[in-house]
């Protein structure tokens, strides 16, 4: 066999295992497979005890009997967790009294400048049902990856730095468990008719 059928036939076999992944994927997505692919899938959360913007401890237990949304920032993130946080507050303001029934979580990547204090100033710029969580290095660092969540502090030139982070806001159900990222680049009353399912 000459080199170049060698090379061929093994790209012909990457692509039926990655068509095979796919099609694996798609199956368990629409809930035809049970897999251990799908339980790690769904192998995020966990418990946890940190500390909200009033001083407040809160648990996971703290959160059972109602869904919400969990994600991960930091108050000095120029862009993309002011916008997240703004797009969540659309979502439970348009909920209307039945924001009450949910929960939305802002737990920071940056808990050396995020104190209780920072997270309230912060926060007082969107809607009242969001709760900021902090905490000491480790715990953040616990919660970060029973979410499965990649962060890392980026030093800049003017001896400051920023996070890098990953931005997904999640859907977690009345029982704490994951159920899929949550869309929220969809139209307003779409992402809510979602939530509204999982009350």
């Amino acid at each position: 066999m000459t080199a170049r059928n060698s090379r061929l036939l093994m790209m012909a076999a990457a692509f039926l295992a990655g068509l095979a992944l796919c099609f694996g994927v798609v199956l368990i997505v629409a809930g035809r497979l049970s897999s251990p692919v799908a339980q790690q899938i769904a192998a995020i959360g966990g418990p946890f005890k940190l500390v909200d913007q009033n001083g407040q401890v809160v648990t996971d237990q703290d959160l059972k009997g109602q869904p919400f949304l969990v994600f991960f920032g930091f108050t000095h993130c120029p862009d993309v967790c002011p916008t997240t946080l703004f797009e969540v507050s659309e979502i439970l303001r348009a909920l209307g009294p039945d924001a009450d029934r949910t929960r939305a979580l802002f737990i920071t990547v940056d808990p050396e400048r995020d104190t209780p204090a920072a997270m309230k100033d912060y926060l007082s710029s969107f809607d009242p049902h969001m709760s900021g969580l902090t905490g000491d290095p480790a715990q953040i660092a616990a919660v970060a990856k029973a979410y499965r969540v990649y962060f890392k502090k980026v030093p800049l030139d003017d001896g400051s730095y920023t996070m890098d982070h990953t931005a997904i806001v999640y859907l977690m159900d009345k029982t704490g468990r994951f159920v899929s990222p949550f869309n929220i680049k969809r139209p307003t009353d779409v992402a809510v008719a979602d939530l509204r399912r999982y009350l």
